[in-house]
């Protein structure tokens, strides 16, 4: 293999765009051969020469193929407000890799969250506490907020549209707005698992706890003791999971209903009922 031939280069490069590495620094720097290897690997955009790296029709071909490769596009390139808009069209997540001006360009960040909401991670301080620009991020991914401004995981409007995207996000959300009850029951309707982040006096609210074991009974575990022994929180959360009895109080697994319900689907869980109803259901048992 001559490395330094255009015509077996190009050959090589349209199956196995890697093989650029390998090219000789005259052939690094040809347009028709980089271009290939791109297509093929955007990756490979690594071993093209600085003046082709600089080179606004190569860098986004590559990105079209692999958006990291954004990475070893030219300072110039990274600074360069139309290639970063066009190149975030291919993936969001390019922002990671623009020049720090440009994590600052409102038109860029937009954009970019448009695209790909939590890519508001690499978005400047000051952009991170836009309200508009936050929003638009939540919208499309409630993950987002965990990259928002402290100001604005205290914003009702945003932490409201997050959850509804994203229930567990409420764990990125200010202290005041956990113990929000319309939050926490947006928040527990999209993700049961929410309800561990809810305030103290929220995990004691009956509705909102029902929620949550209506989406995923093991979620009993984070409610407050008062309703870990509430019949219909209870059997609400078994029906769901029947191993949600191990978070049971002690006078809930004493209700032969609860533990029925519970040893339906899985008989080795009478193990976790009093005794007086381990005999009640073994005599049923033997009667049967």
């Amino acid at each position: 293999m001559n490395w330094d031939n255009k015509e077996e280069v190009l050959k090589t490069v349209k199956n196995d765009g890697f093989a650029l590495r390998f090219a000789s620094d005259r052939l690094k720097d040809d347009k028709d051969i980089v271009l290939e290897a791109v297509r093929k690997n955007g990756w490979t955009l690594r071993f093209a020469s600085e003046r082709l790296r600089n080179n606004k029709e190569v860098v986004l071909e590559a990105v079209k193929h692999r958006y990291l490769s954004f990475e070893y596009a030219s300072k110039f390139l990274r600074d360069d407000k139309d290639v970063v808009l066009e190149a975030i069209k291919s993936n969001g997540f390019v922002l990671d890799f623009a020049s720090e001006r440009l994590k600052d360009d409102r038109d860029i960040v937009l954009e970019t969250v448009k695209k790909d909401g939590v890519a508001l991670e690499y978005a400047s301080e000051h952009l991170k506490d836009d309200k508009d620009i936050v929003l638009e991020a939540v919208k499309g991914n409630g993950y987002a907020l965990r990259s928002a401004s402290e100001r604005l995981r205290d914003d009702k409007d945003v932490v409201l549209t997050a959850v509804k995207s994203n229930g567990y996000v409420l764990g990125y959300v200010s202290e005041r707005l956990k113990d929000d009850r319309d939050i926490v029951l947006e928040a527990v309707r999209e993700n049961g698992w929410a309800l561990r982040f809810a305030s103290e006096r929220l995990k004691d609210d009956k509705y909102i706890v029902l929620e949550a074991v209506k989406s995923n009974g093991f979620v009993l575990d984070f409610a407050s003791e008062r309703l870990k022994g509430d019949k219909e929180v209870v059997l609400t959360a078994v029906r769901k999971h029947e191993c949600a009895l191990e978070f049971a109080r002690d006078y809930a697994r004493d209700d032969k209903d609860i533990v029925l319900e519970a040893v339906k689907k899985d008989g080795a869980l009478l193990a976790l009922a009093s005794e007086r109803v381990k005999a009640v259901i073994r005599e049923k048992r033997e009667v049967d």
